[in-house]
Parts: C-alpha cells; structure tokens; sequence
C-alpha cells in the first residue's frame, strides 16, 4: 500500500473513534434531558462508528500495514437546543464524507485497486449516513416543537436496534 493512502486510512480509524466520542457526547446530552430515544439513537450511532474503526483496522492490518492509534479528542460541542446536534451531525458527516472522499482519491491516483474496492462500501454508507441526519432535522422541525410529536419521535427513535455492518474484507 502506498505510504499516503496507509496514512490516510489510519488517520480515518482514529477519525472514526472520534465520530464514536461524539456520538456519545450527544446521547449523553439527550439522556439529560429525557430523550431516552434520541439517546439510544446515538448509542447506536457511536458503535456503528467504532465498527467502522474496526473495518479499517483489520483491512490495514490484513494488508500488512502498521496502524497507529493516536489520542481521541473530547468532544467540545455546546448545546443550547435539542436541535443543536442534530445539526452537528449532519455537519459531521459531511465532514467525514470529505475524508473518505480524499482516501479515495489518493488511492485513486495510485491504482490501489483494493483500497478503492474496500472503501466503496464507505463511500455508499456517508451517503445513508448524511441522508439520515438530514431525515433527522426535517422530522424535528416537523415535529419538536409539540411536546406530544417530540414524544412520538423519541418513541421512534427508541425503537432503533443495532445491525452491525457486512464487510468482507
């Protein structure tokens, strides 16, 4: 593997653990405030992006390469509204969007064919990921404002279940 792209990919594993601290971070927001649906929501995001960690992880080191794991940042949000990282998240994901997209060209312009193969399956899941933030505002602007509707979101939310991803590698 070429020297960027592998620095590039270990970099995404420690910017995916910090996806995983952030979630947190908002799970534990929402649980302060009752929201126990908008939490499980979170919860289920962060071990999403630990999973995606994960993935990389292996997939460096099942193509021979040294992973580094570097310190996780605390997150630093502020909240001032239940809106507030619903917003953050989709910012978030954008931003994370942009990463991959940046492994995908580097390995791109080395015919780093497996690499490319590999992170197609990212490429796909920022899409639903950046789909469903956005999904998440548009229904809290729909219905956060009546208490009886944010009660019905958060009852949807708490419905979530975990469903880990199927990547062979």
């Amino acid at each position: 593997m070429e020297k960027n792209v592998s620095k590039l990919l270990n970099a995404q594993i420690n910017a995916e653990f910090y996806s995983a601290y952030l979630y947190l971070d908002f799970a534990n927001y929402y649980e302060s405030k009752g929201l126990e649906g908008f939490a499980n929501w979170y919860e289920l995001q962060a071990r999403e992006e630990q999973d995606h960690a994960m993935l990389m992880y292996h997939f460096m080191h099942n193509n021979g390469e040294k992973v580094t794991l570097e310190q996780v940042d605390k997150p630093d949000k502020v909240f001032n509204s239940l809106m507030d990282p619903l917003t953050a998240g989709l910012e978030h994901e954008k931003y994370v969007t942009s990463l991959i997209h940046e492994i995908y060209a580097a390995a791109q312009g080395v015919n780093d064919f497996r690499t490319l193969q590999f992170l197609d399956w990212f490429v796909k899941e920022q899409g639903e990921e950046e789909k469903n933030a956005s999904d998440l505002i548009t229904k809290m602007e729909l219905f956060g404002s009546d208490p009886k509707g944010l009660y019905m979101l958060d009852n949807e939310l708490k419905s979530r279940v975990y469903s880990a991803p199927s990547l062979v590698l």
